[in-house]
């Protein structure tokens, strides 16, 4: 029995905390709202991100950081990227040197155009390991089986990960391609957004599959320029959690994109959200990046100026079918 520290206690990091306290590792979760701690331990229930979920007993909630992180073996971070450098840096001094820090934070921080282990790695000098993988919270809180991947250039640090968070219902691979698996599970949120556009204009399987098809043909070109492995964006942390978020009406960034379909504007829609769409602001930091190496990314750009430019959503569709023919 280990004991662990989530940091985030929205639906991602209440669902890690139901797969820890599964596993009987006793978990200290912490939430930068108050209000909602005295339901999650008195109440046993995280009702304003996860409800009706009950929350065992080894689950307690805090909004203190150092009584959050005392002790702990594995503190994992749940938080949105662009709040993770400000998060990371007040909970650095009151970090063991011993533990594990686990981001499962996926995005790209828009000031800096750092992955989440690089924001983690300007503060905290020790072992760090990342998680991504087709992983809707509300499936996992229900006891669906589902599939992950742990990356660090630290063998052990994944081992020790996989050990923890393993069960009957939640399998647990390991991968040493940290930006690889990291950039899969950030750019994915943004060919989701494209996916709900999709979706909602009523496109069909045949063009959903185009889409999926020639999105993961950008992430990798992207990938690879920033120094991960080709293969990587194959596997669960690529194609896996692209697949999912593109297909389900669980996901946030694709109800973005239908939402935008309907003709509502991004501004209202994300007013109306309880969670973060990763997606809008990740895209921004990947076209830059992507300006910034030289990589064409043609449906990431279309994605940025129905977000950011106000492009009519049908007509960024018209403009990628317009694009001239190639070969694959």
């Amino acid at each position: 029995m280990a004991k662990a520290a989530v940091i985030g206690a929205g639906a991602w990091g209440t669902t890690l905390s139901i797969l820890l306290a599964e596993g009987k590792h006793e978990v200290m979760l912490w939430s930068y709202e108050p209000e909602i701690i005295p339901g999650i331990n008195n109440l046993r229930e995280n009702k304003k991100y996860l409800p009706g979920f009950e929350l065992l007993p080894v689950i307690n909630a805090t909004d203190n950081l150092a009584e959050a992180l005392s002790g702990a073996e594995l503190s994992i971070f749940a938080v949105p990227t662009q709040f993770l450098g400000e998060i990371i840096k007040d909970s650095a001094p009151r970090l063991s040197p011993a533990t594990v820090v686990l981001s499962a934070s996926k995005g790209i921080e828009e000031k800096s155009l750092k992955l989440p282990s690089n924001i983690i790695a300007d503060c905290f000098k020790g072992t760090i390991a990342v998680l991504s993988g087709p992983n809707l919270s509300k499936e996992i809180a229900c006891g669906l089986p589902a599939a992950t991947v742990a990356a660090s250039k630290n063998k052990d640090a994944c081992a020790f990960v996989q050990k923890i968070l393993s069960s009957e219902r939640f399998r647990v691979y390991t991968n040493d391609d940290v930006t690889g698996v990291e950039l899969g599970g950030a750019l994915k949120n943004i060919i989701a957004i494209a996916a709900g556009v999709a979706d909602g204009f009523e496109l069909g399987n045949n063009a959903k599959s185009a889409l999926l098809i020639r999105s993961m043909a950008e992430i990798t070109r992207l990938g690879v320029s920033l120094g991960a492995k080709a293969q990587t964006f194959a596997g669960l942390s690529g194609m896996g959690d692209l697949i999912t978020t593109c297909s389900s009406n669980l996901s946030r960034n694709h109800y973005v994109g239908f939402e935008l379909a309907k003709g509502r504007k991004l501004a209202e829609i994300m007013s109306s959200m309880k969670d973060v769409a990763e997606g809008v602001p990740t895209c921004r930091a990947a076209l830059k990046l992507a300006k910034k190496h030289n990589v064409e990314m043609p449906i990431t750009s279309e994605v940025h100026q129905v977000l950011f430019e106000d492009k009519d959503p049908y007509k960024a569709i018209i403009s990628l079918l317009k694009r001239t023919p190639t070969s694959e």
